[in-house]
């Protein structure tokens, strides 16, 4: 995978598309905070506001590798500023949508631009970073999605309980322009990588072993957003927790994000993609019980929710150093695939999380991602004996 351009990369290209990512982050994951205040606006259940981020997942998983695929052709900065240009006017719709259709639509427009971005991205900085490096680099790019974490999505719910929802979708539209402007001018026109093409996602998608490898992300993924998308409400009835409890355990959830993607490299890099990620499943499977057993002392729910978030943040840079190793030659589509793999397990999360409140209630939610997170534990240790 080699670039087009052979002169040394622009020193910001890398914070550029990790600015990018925060806002492409805070505007994909924002709705974990706002669930309340639209489901009460809109008249919604707290799982019928729970489809608003399943829909979107959804969207980015069918869209984002047959986007990338179609697209393979044209230089990566058109790529990358279509994508940002569209999630920009995605999420301009969503803040003044009327009802719950219109903001399904705005966010599968939304879903269709960031997945256009972030796999280019990522490949992007795969394809400019040395193999023994290559880890590390990842994480550096994944950066902003992780900074969303701990500063974006807490912001936008604060926003949400403060101004209004529309107002936290109405801060992502603003904040996606300029950086729209630094990908366009920042980012080199001759910039591409070995195209690839529909013929390429079919032969990826015919390849047992990587597709396997792949949809461990969505194994993993899907685990954790059993309690997460409804993470808001549980605090709200289990802990009390109103707009100042529910922005401090974001945050929480925020700065462990930042700590998993560091640490995540490094591992990766030091003792291999496999042990990191077998170590995270396992670390799952023994965290997520806590949420089950609310209430608990405010500072043991906090403390809970950064290791939580540790854990399952870290599993990204290793994830996707372990695909490329895979399919080193059509990395673009398989780290397209990886990230559809990752809103698939949040919408397979989501709708489980649903079900799991409307037969037995919010707090049986923690169980059931443990429950979950065993079925990941078995996903890695079955593909990791039958890759190449």
């Amino acid at each position: 995978m080699n670039a087009a351009i052979s002169s040394e990369p622009d020193p910001l290209l890398i914070p550029i598309l990790s600015a990018s990512n925060f806002v492409i982050g805070m505007g994909a994951f924002i709705v974990i905070g706002l669930l309340n205040p639209i489901a009460e606006d809109l008249a919604l259940t707290t799982a019928g506001a729970g489809w608003i981020m399943t829909i979107y997942a959804l969207a980015y998983a069918v869209l984002s590798p047959l986007l990338i695929s179609m697209s393979g052709h044209i230089g990566r900065r058109r790529v990358l500023a279509a994508g940002l240009g569209l999630f920009a006017l995605a999420n301009g719709l969503a803040s003044i949508a009327p009802d719950d259709v219109t903001l399904n639509v705005a966010r599968v427009l939304a879903a269709a631009g960031a997945g256009m971005f972030t796999p280019v991205s990522s490949a992007v900085a795969a394809g400019l970073s040395s193999p023994e490096r290559r880890a590390r680099s990842l994480a550096a790019v994944f950066f902003g999605l992780t900074l969303a974490q701990v500063a974006g999505v807490p912001a936008g719910s604060f926003v949400a309980y403060t101004f209004g929802w529309r107002s936290a979708f109405a801060i992502v539209a603003a904040l996606a322009v300029p950086c729209l402007w630094l990908v366009w001018t920042r980012v080199p026109a001759g910039l591409s990588f070995q195209s690839v093409s529909l013929a390429d996602l079919r032969q990826i998608l015919r390849n047992g072993p990587v597709m396997l490898a792949v949809l461990f992300t969505t194994t993993f993924i899907a685990a954790i957003y059993i309690p997460y998308t409804y993470l808001a409400p549980l605090l709200s009835t289990q802990m009390g927790f109103e707009r100042n409890g529910i922005t401090l355990a974001l945050l929480a959830f925020g700065f462990g994000a930042v700590a998993g993607n560091m640490v995540s490299g490094i591992a990766a890099d030091r003792i291999g993609p496999f042990k990191t990620l077998l170590g995270l499943a396992i670390a799952q499977v023994a965290l997520m019980p806590a949420f089950s057993a609310l209430p608990l002392p405010e500072v043991v729910v906090l403390a809970v929710v950064f290791c939580w978030s540790v854990c399952g943040w870290s599993i990204m840079a290793a994830q996707q150093s372990r695909l490329i190793t895979l399919a080193p030659q059509a990395a673009s589509v398989v780290l397209s695939l990886n990230a559809a793999a990752i809103y698939v397990g949040a919408a397979i999360g989501s709708a489980i999380g649903g079900v799991v409140i409307n037969v037995s209630g919010l707090t049986t939610l923690g169980i059931a991602g443990s429950m979950a997170a065993l079925f990941a534990i078995g996903h890695i240790v079955v593909s990791n004996r039958i890759s190449p």
